[in-house]
């Protein structure tokens, strides 16, 4: 939680969660307003949630939502007279602080210099210089003069634009200045954390400690990079800009969308709302990933559910992860035999490629697991401790199940982020377009996608960003040049399966099933679990990625 001090009477920080509320009501604080719509991104508590605790600790919580990259004076004005009648100290907050701070620079725009209120801004670290001619204008409408409102003015064109910060972001721009260290390269990303998801699974098995799978995005940006943190809007790809929240404009030259995806936890009635308690856990969150283990470690009998919803969805083998290691921990504390566990999943298959079905079934039987296909979670009462599925089991008219259980790890169906969506940018269902091989837009020839977002029908695992990123480099500077994309992405992905504390099944494939082994069969062999698999998770795998993907060195991606 990062707290910016404007006045004595108001402060902003970017978006803060239930628990940070008792430390705000410590420092002082009287009254909380929100500026964030609920739903913007999938790691964002509901208001309610945070006006129920802001209540608990005697604060006045108000919910103002503004659009991002829609900041309009009418904003300002509603700011403004909720301000005034708010009891002070405020505290003010949005996805970043940009908004809250933008929402502030407009009302003082009418009797403060733009100079001062830019500057000031900037000490704050929001660079709002876009907005010059707005916060003139405000002042000579306020004093009573007359004129027409400005466009925003756009900043000068860049040579790379990124959007997303995160693994895939960071290394396609490690991986542009390997091959051109004089590019412009801009990044948006609008978190100060970054996290290596990978290790999101062994939290929640026991084996990460919370801290691991954490670090700072300042700490990771390449050397060179101008990191933009606040987030992106909307795309204009007819004049080469990004729109962001705060209404300012990026222009580019090329542009490379890896903002990720957005976990859609409301498609399951009653899930948000139990997250976290009531045996409810996802590791799909790092902040519930603890929660996990602890579930885990007090479970001594009872039923244990693991769901897993349609494809696509982040590391198809996740689900299951979860599963293989809390059966191996009860397991190896003579508690397995009484509890009932259940893996639901919506697909109709175990795993997506047949070649490493049979090891995970050895795993099956071992943990006496029942595995439940064609379920697909529909709605959760936490209370009651009671969960619902639609069945569709071929032969079978569809039904509506309903199971208790003692916990139940979800994982929520998955779907790109709205702005995406809603963009020109994307396909029919919802993802970035592109050709599958080269990863360049199918319609917009100076935009490429990678990661999570991009419609490629591949595996969505860190490992398939690791072999993306060094394609959309090479084939971005190609377009650059005024030349045609000249390399291939095969689809690789890797999902290695934690079935057991110690061994892993360690899937790699490409596109339509292909076996493509990093490994020799001597060293790890493709339907076997392994230790070696397991050394390579744990202990290897966190190094490559930090050292090596995300500062531009391509090892093991072939030769680009």
């Amino acid at each position: 939680m990062e707290i910016k001090r404007i006045s004595p009477f108001l402060s902003i920080s970017p978006q803060i969660y239930p628990a940070h509320v008792e430390k705000i009501a410590a420092l002082g604080f009287k009254t909380i307003i929100n500026n964030r719509p609920d739903k913007e991104s999938d790691d964002q508590p509901l208001a309610s949630e945070l006006s129920a605790e802001a209540a608990k600790h005697g604060m006045v919580f108000i919910n103002q939502p503004v659009i991002s990259g829609h900041v309009t004076r009418p904003d300002a004005d509603n700011f403004a007279a909720e301000l005034k009648r708010a009891q002070g100290p405020v505290l003010a907050f949005c996805r970043t602080g940009t908004r809250c701070t933008m929402l502030w620079a407009m009302t003082e725009a009418r009797h403060m210099d733009a100079e001062v209120i830019l500057n000031f801004a900037e000490s704050l670290g929001y660079n709002l210089k876009a907005h010059r001619a707005t916060f003139k204008y405000i002042a000579t409408s306020a004093a009573g003069g007359a004129g027409t409102e400005m466009r925003q003015h756009v900043a000068e064109t860049h040579d790379v634009v990124i959007v997303g910060g995160g693994s895939a972001g960071i290394a396609t721009a490690a991986s542009l200045l390997k091959r051109r260290p004089e590019l412009d390269i801009v990044v948006i990303e609008p978190r100060y954390k970054h996290f290596y998801q990978p290790g999101f699974t062994m939290v929640g098995g026991g084996v990460f400690e919370p801290s691991q799978p954490q670090s700072f995005t300042e700490d990771l940006m390449p050397a060179g990079v101008r990191w933009v943190r606040t987030a992106a809007a909307a795309f204009e790809p007819g004049h080469n800009q990004v729109i962001l929240e705060d209404g300012s404009r990026l222009a580019y030259r090329q542009l490379v969308v890896a903002s990720g995806l957005k976990l859609h936890w409301g498609a399951v009635e009653g899930l948000r709302e139990t997250l976290g308690k009531n045996g409810v856990t996802s590791n799909y969150r790092f902040d519930y990933a603890p929660y996990t283990w602890e579930l885990v470690q007090k479970l001594r009998s009872g039923r244990a559910i693991f769901t897993q919803p349609l494809m696509p969805i982040k590391c198809p083998g996740a689900p299951q992860k979860a599963m293989y290691l809390s059966c191996d921990h009860w397991l190896r504390n003579h508690c397995l035999d009484d509890i009932d566990v259940r893996f639901c999943s919506a697909s109709n298959v175990l795993f997506d490629v047949e070649h490493f079905v049979p090891p995970l079934m050895e795993y099956i039987k071992k943990y006496d697991a029942d595995v439940n296909l064609f379920y697909n979670l529909v709605a959760i009462d936490g209370e009651a401790r009671k969960a619902w599925f639609d069945v569709s089991q071929p032969g079978s008219e569809p039904c509506r199940e309903e199971m208790e259980y003692d916990m139940i790890h979800v994982c929520p169906p998955q779907i790109a982020p709205d702005f995406i969506r809603s963009s020109p940018l994307a396909n029919e269902t919802g993802w970035v377009d592109v050709a599958p091989d080269t990863l360049r837009h199918t319609r917009f020839e100076n935009i490429f996608s990678l990661g999570d977002v991009c419609s490629a029908p591949s595996a969505k695992t860190l490992a398939a960003a690791r072999r993306q990123a060094p394609v959309v480099a090479q084939n971005l500077l190609s377009v650059f040049d005024g030349k045609e994309p000249d390399v291939c992405y095969d689809g690789y992905g890797s999902c290695p399966l934690t079935v057991e504390r110690g061994k892993i099944v360690l899937a790699e494939y490409g596109y339509e099933g292909k076996i493509l082994p990093t490994f020799p069969e001597w060293l790890i062999k493709s339907d076997q679990a392994s230790k070696a698999a397991w050394v390579l998770k744990e202990k290897m795998l966190p190094t490559v990625y930090y050292q090596l993907m995300l500062k531009g060195r391509e090892w093991l991606v072939g030769r680009y």
